[in-house]
């Protein structure tokens, strides 16, 4: 499937996507993370972290990405619940 009709089959666009694609992948130690963030998306990693932020309460990156999405929506209220 071409990247426009994935896009069109779930209403997310080509960031998002990257986004949630990133998240899915391992980082090897500190600081690669955001090198990867800077240097594939040309994000900031605040600017970053808004976004997937509001990606996790998005219904279409829940249909694209549900074990990504559920497993960070995890982590996001058990860092809630410690505050």
């Amino acid at each position: 499937m071409e990247r426009r009709e994935a896009e069109e089959a779930d209403g997310l666009g080509a960031r998002e996507r990257d986004i949630l694609a990133l998240e899915r992948r391992g980082f090897p130690g500190p600081g690669a993370k955001e090198r990867a963030i800077r240097e594939e998306l040309d994000l900031s990693p605040v600017r970053y972290y808004q976004l997937l932020n509001a990606l996790l309460d998005d219904p279409r990156a829940l249909a694209h990405d549900p074990v990504t999405v559920n497993r960070l929506r995890r982590v996001r209220e058990s860092r809630r619940g410690e505050r």
